[in-house]
């Protein structure tokens, strides 16, 4: 079900369980602001219509937009499907997935910024703000897919790029430049990389290169606290990714992507989530923490309720 802007701005006077007026959602606790990236919502109907339905249910008042959302409604063309199983693609399947990527290639370096700008105004009237764009930048994109990347991010009021820590130094190297030459950020994020041991290398790499620090992966994977490493390198995180792990070698997460401990619902793993938040609001950082959706939602729950649970945990640590 899509909704025009009209319907948007309605959602948005309703949002929030008082009901009144003008209430726009409001996520900002204790001086520390909290989002969430919309992949949170991957199990819901994700036009960008929907995806604001969900931040305005949710109370969540600033985001981390994924590209699907934003290119989606800005008109991309649908992608099809990737094969499933661990078996090589046939040689029709790989023709077709490359030319979708080359459909997709020249219809971003024809669509119009406007379509952007819409989505900005959209969301900023219903009061959510984009923080931070995910789009990764490959080897195999052209210089002006590139310029497309940064474009977008600009457009949407986004202050940093996001996309996993680069294992190639060609790559890492191919988008600090472009990003200090753009003087907006690429964050990278830490999945199941462990320790710190390539946060100096990468943040070495140029003054606009950053870490979008997922707290519960570091956890999970490493069993430390990430609050040493929020200290150390605090004027270099862009932004967190808010989620509890169990600590490795405890059983539901070795055999997924990274390793490491289960994803559970907040307050039942080891990640020091309110530690995190207390020390963001005492050293009064400015970069925010999303909330990333990742456990399994228990039997007799859905998606938002559960993501509703995570802002309100936060709102508590923060009180």
């Amino acid at each position: 079900m899509l909704y025009t802007r009209r319907e948007i701005g309605k959602l948005a006077l309703a949002a929030g369980s008082t009901g009144l007026l003008a209430a726009k959602p409001n996520s900002n606790f204790g001086g520390v602001q909290i989002g969430a990236i919309t992949y949170s919502f991957r199990a819901l109907p994700g036009s960008a219509e929907e995806t604001l339905k969900y931040c305005l249910d949710c109370g969540i008042s600033a985001i981390e937009m994924m590209s699907t959302v934003a290119e989606g409604y800005a008109g991309a063309p649908a992608s099809p499907a990737r094969p499933g199983g661990r078996g090589q693609m046939t040689p029709e399947q790989r023709a077709a997935m490359q030319k979708a990527a080359e459909e997709t290639k020249q219809w971003r370096l024809s669509v119009p910024m406007a379509k952007y700008k819409a989505l900005r105004r959209m969301y900023e009237d219903a009061g959510v703000k984009t923080y931070a764009f995910k789009l990764p930048p490959t080897m195999g994109m052209s210089d002006a897919e590139y310029e497309y990347i940064w474009n977008v991010a600009e457009t949407l009021g986004a202050n940093h790029i996001t996309m996993e820590l680069p294992t190639d130094d060609a790559l890492l190297q191919r988008v600090a430049e472009y990003a200090a030459k753009r003087k907006l950020r690429i964050a990278f994020h830490t999945h199941g990389q462990g320790g710190s041991s390539g946060f100096e290398k990468a943040l070495g790499a140029s003054p606009y290169t950053a870490l979008n620090l997922d707290v519960g992966h570091y956890f999970g994977v490493t069993g430390e606290s990430p609050v040493p490493i929020i200290e150390k390198y605090h004027d270099r995180i862009s932004s967190l990714h808010l989620k509890d792990r169990k600590a490795p070698g405890t059983g539901g997460g070795e055999g997924k992507k990274g390793g490491g401990g289960a994803n559970v619902p907040w307050g039942q793993g080891g990640t020091p989530l309110k530690e995190i938040l207390q020390v963001m609001k005492k050293r009064k950082f400015k970069f925010p923490g999303s909330i990333e959706y990742e456990y399994n939602t228990p039997e007799g729950s859905d998606v938002l309720t559960e993501v509703k649970k995570c802002v309100a945990y936060c709102k508590a640590a923060l009180a």
